[in-house]
């Protein structure tokens, strides 16, 4: 277990018939950055729940830095900092109160106390906002607070669940710049993630789960390497058009073309090679995109689940959760 900060074997979640978690195994090394990717309801979050000691699991073990979640939780506590997906700082308190609290609730008294919780905001960039209400924040600046507060005690290692859900790109892209800085600090960090980006950008390994089963692990490029050239999608204006068309592809082009919908999908070695014999065939059909997909982790989870990874973010998940919060007081 010494070569693994942390190892799960068999995990598994029951709540009455549903199985949340399926034997779930993995090994998330010293330093690095372990992602479960995986669209909502896979059972990430519970995973996580389960080895933050805040869920029993119905059958399995896990041990973080050797220490085991159901004979040790009180040493997993101490070693582990978590970033939920809900909010958990307090808004009518400032930013420095809810770290330095956090601070005390970790046993550190007096200046102790006020040291961590400056260096935990001067790192996560908010030592000029701590001393306004939470409630002022931006979405992008709560989450930093929850980092910090979560940093505070300086865990070896960091469980982010979902860490950037409803931000914006740029708020997004100014924490993954922190996840980087914590990595370089060895850090040993579990991410979970639905934005396939995410995982591409900061992960080491990224194991794919689906209906509480990790389907397939490996780091971004090896899991990339499942999904042979490219794919070129066309869609039509008649769907009814798309059989035929995909027919008359394969059969001119020698490659594996198939309807969905009202799209043709186009399995090729080289798009750069095929496209001017294939746009040549389309000439006259009507066509109203052409997309050009090079692997990806999307494309791997499509290939291995046969749905898509991406789901619609018709709202912002994380006002909405501030907003139900505000409505609740």
């Amino acid at each position: 277990m010494e070569e693994c900060s942390i190892k799960a074997k068999n995990l598994t979640k029951r709540f009455g018939q549903l199985i949340a978690v399926n034997r779930v195994s993995f090994c998330a090394r010293p330093g690095e950055v372990y992602s479960l990717l995986g669209p909502n309801g896979a059972g990430k979050t519970t995973t996580i729940k389960m080895l933050a000691t805040l869920l029993q699991p119905t059958a399995g073990e896990a041990w973080i830095k050797g220490y085991s979640i159901l004979r040790e939780p009180h040493h997993v506590r101490r070693t582990i900092g978590l970033v939920p997906q809900d909010l958990t700082a307090d808004d009518e308190l400032t930013g420095w109160e809810n770290v330095l609290i956090q601070a005390r609730l970790y046993g550190y008294s007096g200046n102790e106390a006020e040291k961590r919780a400056r260096e935990a905001l001067e790192f996560m960039g908010l030592m000029e906002a701590a001393h306004r209400k939470v409630s002022t924040y931006s979405g992008g600046m709560r989450r930093r607070l929850e980092v910090a507060m979560s940093l505070v005690h300086s865990p070896e290692v960091l469980f982010l669940d979902e860490p950037t859900l409803g931000l914006d790109v740029q708020s997004r892209r100014h924490l993954w710049g922190l996840i980087e800085e914590l990595k370089k600090q060895g850090k040993t960090i579990l991410l979970t993630t639905h934005y396939m980006e995410e995982a591409e950008a900061l992960a080491d390994r990224v194991a794919i789960i689906d209906l509480g089963k990790i389907v397939a692990e490996g780091s971004p490029e090896e899991l990339k390497s499942r999904i042979k050239g490219e794919v070129i999608h066309l869609k039509l204006r008649d769907p009814g058009l798309a059989n035929g068309l995909a027919e008359s592809l394969a059969r001119e082009l020698g490659v594996e073309a198939e309807p969905k919908g009202d799209t043709v999908v186009v399995r090729v070695q080289s798009s750069g090679e095929t496209l001017p014999s294939l746009i040549r065939l389309v000439s006259g059909m009507p066509i109203v995109e052409i997309r050009i997909v090079k692997p990806n982790l999307e494309e791997v989870f499509l290939e291995l689940t046969g749905r898509r990874l991406r789901e619609e973010e018709g709202f912002d998940v994380f006002r909405f959760r501030v907003m139900s919060r505000r409505v609740r007081r």
